[in-house]
């Protein structure tokens, strides 16, 4: 909880510069009736623009996975979220087929308005965040080796919790992840690849 925490506070702490009646909400120090905790079923739907030195594209595969995040609400209104997920996709290109498949580890911290406060039954939010993601496991067959730049990027983020009961609620989120690699076959062939996935998804969440 140590590393979460860490995370949303900086994330606080960057709203509070600019806010001043924001800062004076986020001094009374951790409250877990803030929390919020929610499990998702998310589809991560690549959105694939390449540029390749030895001509053609590239393509990942659409995959389906478990994703966590952790909420924060410093006000009513204004919240931190720390989304954690892994993925695995097939990659391709269109002039030498499969290159292999890679695991992405995307942990992604968003800033989020909602519209409604945790009373109301529908409470829609759209939040805006960065996203740092790794590469790693990566399988080249059936090509030599293939390696994967880590990078920063951009996230955007909508979404709404239904509420069925006190603590718990329904949930469907969507967000466009901003990610772009440089990749390396076989230590000759480059490829620019912005990956900029789609990420639907749907769950349940847990207000303490």
């Amino acid at each position: 909880m140590s590393l979460i925490r860490a995370t949303l506070l900086a994330s606080a702490a960057l709203c509070a510069l600019a806010t001043p009646s924001f800062a004076a909400d986020t001094t009374d120090g951790f409250k877990w009736e803030n929390l919020q905790i929610r499990v998702r079923a998310i589809n991560v739907n690549p959105d694939v623009d390449s540029t390749v030195s030895a001509g053609g594209t590239v393509s990942a595969s659409t995959t389906t996975v478990p994703e966590l995040d952790f909420t924060y609400f410093w006000t009513d209104h204004i919240a931190s979220e720390l989304i954690l997920a892994t993925t695995k996709h097939d990659m391709d290109t269109s002039a030498a087929g499969s290159i292999g498949d890679v695991w992405l580890l995307p942990p992604t911290l968003t800033l989020q308005y909602h519209f409604n406060t945790r009373e109301a039954t529908f409470r829609p939010y759209v939040g805006a965040g960065l996203n740092y993601t790794f590469f790693y496991n990566e399988d080249p067959s059936p090509v030599a080796s293939v390696n994967y730049k880590n990078g920063m990027g951009f996230a955007l983020q909508a979404g709404f919790d239904y509420g069925i009961s006190k603590n718990w609620a329904i949930n469907f989120d969507v967000k466009k992840l901003f990610l772009n690699t440089k990749a390396v076959v076989n230590g000759a062939v480059n490829a620019d690849v912005d990956l900029d996935p789609w990420i639907s998804g749907v769950g349940l969440s847990y207000r303490f």
